[in-house]
């Protein structure tokens, strides 16, 4: 590897660093886009049956928004619940603004490596190249000066093409998978604000503590 690195010469240095970002970006939002992570699928029913059995305050709304980009939403809809239902829907959309945009981190950074990594590529072409033709002289070609640039130029284009094509596989499915949940969570925001204006999600009967059964409708809305 070491050997590679020195016959593609210096530009390759710019294309090891942003392969190493990108590595390390993809592997962050795997860790934070997962779906249970950020909508786990229990906590509606959970905060409902909380609702009902009257016992929010503010511990559990400040416990609420360090939950999840769900639960800020959900926290903002509790804030406002004895507001029109409309200015409950627009600190509900202003939270969702908020979840997005977290949810949306690194995904530039991400796509800006997988644009300019083949320029960095085309760079270390353009330097082999300059390299190739400095090695030509009127009493001779130098072979070893001239097989360092012929080195520079390749390795450099195949390691920025490399180097862009996970990175903008990746930065495609993440954007993606953020507008599917971006869009699930506008779905659970609206039945949660139906269900606390009595018009959305089955009214309690007899209260009982929240469990995971009684939080199945939630995820099964969810899937929905």
């Amino acid at each position: 590897m070491f050997s590679i690195i020195q016959a593609a010469g210096w530009p390759i240095w710019p294309l090891l660093l942003a392969s190493v970002l990108a590595i390390a970006l993809i592997i962050e939002r795997a860790l934070s886009l997962k779906t249970e992570k950020v909508m786990p699928s229990n906590l509606v029913g959970e905060v409902l049956q909380l609702h009902r059995l009257r016992q929010v305050n503010a511990d559990v709304l400040q416990k609420l928004e360090q939950n999840s980009p769900l639960g800020k939403i959900l926290a903002a809809g509790l804030r406002n619940e004895r507001a029109t239902r409309e200015v409950m829907k627009e600190a509900i959309e202003e939270a969702g603004r908020a979840a997005s945009h977290q949810l949306e981190r690194f995904l530039m950074t991400l796509g800006t490596i997988a644009s300019t990594a083949p320029l960095f590529g085309l760079f270390g072409t353009v330097v082999g190249m300059i390299e190739i033709f400095g090695a030509s002289a009127p009493t001779g070609t130098n072979p070893q000066a001239l097989a360092h640039g012929i080195s520079v130029a390749l390795y450099n284009t195949a390691f920025g093409i490399a180097v862009a094509i996970p990175a903008m596989i990746f930065y495609r499915y993440y954007r993606g998978k953020v507008d599917s949940l971006i869009v699930d969570m506008e779905q659970l925001a609206i039945k949660f604000v139906d269900a606390l204006h009595g018009t959305g999600f089955p009214a309690a009967g007899p209260v009982t503590p929240a469990s995971p059964a009684t939080a199945k409708p939630a995820a099964t809305n969810k899937k929905r």
